[in-house]
C-alpha cells in the first residue's frame, strides 16, 4: 500500500513516517505542500492521500482556516479524478460548544464560528461528492516534534521556568499522534483488503481531562523523570484559566465505531505521555542538558 502524506512538517506526518519505517507493507510519499493535484497523483499513484488536521482552528486566523478548507477541496477534486481515497483528519474543536454526552460520528458539527463552519462545509461536500473518503475527527494531538505537536512546546516552556496557562473548564481526550498514525495505517490496510468501510470516524485517547489537568500531569511526570535522573530543575508553574463561567465545556469523542469496524482501540494518553517523556529524556542525554551536545 502506498500513501501520499501532505504537510511534511506536521506532527502527524512525522508520526506516519516513523510508523511506516517500521513496516514492510506500507510505502510513504511525503509532500511539503498542503494540497495535491491530479497530475501529481498520476505520477505517484498512491492508494490514499492523507491530509493532517489543523490542531487548533479556533485559535487560528480565520484566513488560515479558510485556506486549509480550500486546499482540502483541491485534494478532493484530484482524488475524485484519479479514484484515490481521501483521508482528512479534523480537530474536535469543530464541535465548538461541546456536548453533555460523548459525541457519536453521526453528529455533524454545527459551530457558530464562521471559519469552523467553512470546514464543516468542506466535510459535507466530501460526504456528498465522493464515497471513498475517511473523515477522522481527533482529540487534541500531542507529540514531541513537528507543527501542532503541543507536548514539545509544553516541555520546553516548563523546563525554561515559564508559566503555562491552561483551561480548567474545557474537557477533552488528548490524543497521541503516534497512536493516530498506527490507527490510520491499520484502517487503510483493511480498506485495501476490501473492508469498504468509508465514512466518518472518531479517534481520541482514553480518559476525558481538562487542559489544566493534562498540563499539570505532564509537569508532574516531567519532574519525576528529571529527579530520577538526578537533575535539579525548577519547572514553570501551571496556571488555570476559565473560559466558561456557567459550566464545563465537554468535547469527548465516542470512539466505539472505529473499534467495532476496524478493531482500533483507544490508547491511554497517560501511557503515551510517559513513553514520550522517556524518549525526550533520552534525546536530552544525547544532546547534553545544556542543549549543545556537551556533557554537563
Amino acid at each position: 500500500m502506498k500513501l501520499l502524506i501532505l504537510d511534511a512538517g506536521h506532527c502527524l506526518s512525522l508520526a506516519l513516517a516513523r510508523e511506516t519505517s517500521r513496516r514492510s507493507d506500507t510505502e510513504l510519499v511525503i509532500e511539503q505542500a498542503t494540497q495535491v493535484n491530479a497530475e501529481r497523483l498520476r505520477e505517484v499513484s498512491p492508494d490514499a492521500v492523507i491530509v493532517p488536521p489543523l490542531a487548533h482552528p479556533l485559535n487560528m486566523a480565520p484566513a488560515a482556516v479558510m485556506e486549509h478548507a480550500d486546499a482540502v477541496e483541491v485534494c478532493l477534486e484530484a482524488c475524485r479524478a484519479e479514484d484515490v481515497a481521501l483521508v482528512w483528519c479534523v480537530s474536535d474543536q469543530l464541535y465548538e460548544d461541546g456536548f453533555d454526552v460523548a459525541i457519536d460520528e453521526h453528529v455533524v458539527p454545527a459551530p457558530r464560528d464562521e471559519s469552523l463552519r467553512r470546514l464543516v462545509q468542506t466535510g459535507n461536500r466530501i460526504r456528498a461528492d465522493y464515497a471513498r473518503h475517511l473523515i477522522v475527527r481527533l482529540g487534541p494531538l500531542f507529540a514531541l516534534e513537528g507543527s501542532h505537536a503541543w507536548l514539545n512546546e509544553l516541555l520546553d516552556s516548563l523546563v525554561m521556568g515559564d508559566s503555562v496557562r491552561a483551561a480548567e473548564d474545557v474537557i477533552f481526550c488528548p490524543t497521541s499522534a503516534d497512536a493516530v498514525a498506527l490507527a490510520l495505517i491499520g484502517m487503510l490496510q483493511q480498506q485495501s483488503c476490501g473492508a469498504d468501510a468509508w465514512g466518518a470516524y472518531h479517534l481520541a485517547g482514553t480518559e476525558p481531562v481538562s487542559a489544566f489537568t493534562f498540563t499539570s500531569m505532564v509537569r508532574t511526570q516531567l519532574l519525576t523523570h528529571l529527579e530520577g535522573r538526578g537533575e535539579q530543575v525548577t519547572l514553570g508553574d501551571v496556571k488555570a484559566l476559565k473560559h466558561h463561567h456557567d459550566a464545563k465545556l465537554r468535547r469527548v469523542l465516542n470512539c466505539r465505531r472505529v473499534l467495532n469496524v476496524f478493531g482500533v482501540h483507544q490508547k491511554p494518553w497517560r501511557l503515551e505521555v510517559g513513553r514520550m517523556l522517556d524518549a525526550w529524556c533520552l534525546t536530552r542525554d544525547q544532546k547534553g542538558v545544556d542543549g549543545t551536545g556537551a556533557s554537563s
